[in-house]
């Protein structure tokens, strides 16, 4: 069972991960949006533990949390996103398109499109008669497209385990989520699927923990579907570069203040499980370890330009 201190540890390294990738954008190592999902720590250390190897995972465009959290190797990751010859695609891929066959996980920029990948990698396993469990991750905007809907339906009628994780943070990009929902969750929507639906405090990362397992727990089980919410805020904008001018500054002053890294290291002082100064060495640790890790990257090639065809064609043997 994963405690608080190692889930703890997952949120610092999460954050300390996107501040590393953050470090790109201006020097132009980076190309395309960067999305990040600092402020969303909670969530992403809360999945921590409760998937095997042979369980899928399918993110979005926000996908660094969720890769962390399945186990997919950090370096790896960094030099994918760096666009290293290192990466987990060659530096092919990007960073909205990090792959480990190995680990089952995928991300892609289209909004709603890993769920129905969920699926078939769920039908897949009934098909083996394997107890292996789908998790596809989404943002609330990707309830409002139309694969998302026929594919929570599918996995309804057929009953699949699959685990469906939407990280609400009250925008669709530059849409509040009550000028796009019909309804005032989105886990109330789960019996039109004949899905079991709950929503959790995506700041709570024990909360976010208690959840998620249960679910996995009941599509291991054979008990259908699941459509979890967590509520959430994205401390920067949808992107790298995003001006964030639709959102009031001071809303965004407030929610930042209720950070999630600051309300676990509290819950952990008030439990006696850890001093404050623990915890500051800790995040030193890890900060100087990521710090090492992006000057090892930096250092890595890049693709060969005479690779560039690469994975763009047929190649024929």
């Amino acid at each position: 069972m994963t405690t608080l201190r190692e889930r703890f540890g997952y949120m610092m390294w999460m954050r300390e991960f996107e501040l590393a990738c953050l470090e790109g954008v201006p020097t132009r190592e980076i190309h395309g949006e960067l999305h990040t999902a600092v402020g969303q720590e909670a969530i992403g250390a809360g999945m921590a533990g409760f998937l095997r190897a042979d369980d899928a995972l399918t993110s979005t465009h926000r996908n660094h949390l969720h890769a962390i959290a399945k186990g997919v190797d950090m370096r790896a990751m960094l030099a994918e996103i760096f666009e290293k010859e290192t990466g987990l695609c060659g530096g092919f891929g990007g960073h909205m398109h990090l792959f480990d066959q190995s680990l089952k996980f995928s991300a892609t920029g289209i909004v709603g499109a890993g769920v129905p990948v969920a699926v078939g990698h769920a039908l897949a396993a009934r098909m083996r008669g394997s107890d292996a469990v789908s998790v596809a991750v989404i943002g609330d905007g990707a309830v409002n497209t139309g694969a998302f809907h026929e594919a929570m339906n599918f996995a309804g009628v057929h009953q699949l385990a699959l685990v469906v994780l939407v990280e609400n943070n009250e925008w669709a990009i530059s849409v509040p989520f009550e000028k796009a929902s019909a309804t005032p969750t989105i886990a109330e929507r789960a019996p039109a699927w004949a899905a079991l639906g709950a929503r959790v405090d995506g700041t709570d990362v024990e909360a976010v923990a208690d959840v998620f397992g249960a679910a996995v727990k009941r599509a291991r089980r054979g008990g259908g579907p699941s459509l979890v919410e967590a509520t959430c805020y994205r401390f920067r904008g949808h992107f790298e570069g995003d001006a964030d001018t639709y959102r009031p500054e001071k809303e965004k002053e407030t929610r930042r203040a209720h950070d999630p890294l600051e309300i676990t290291a509290q819950t952990l002082i008030d439990r006696g499980e850890a001093s404050a100064e623990e915890i500051a060495q800790r995040r030193e640790t890890i900060r100087a370890a990521m710090a090492d890790m992006l000057r090892s990257v930096r250092a890595d090639k890049q693709p060969s330009s005479d690779q560039a065809w690469r994975h763009v064609f047929v190649e024929v043997a």
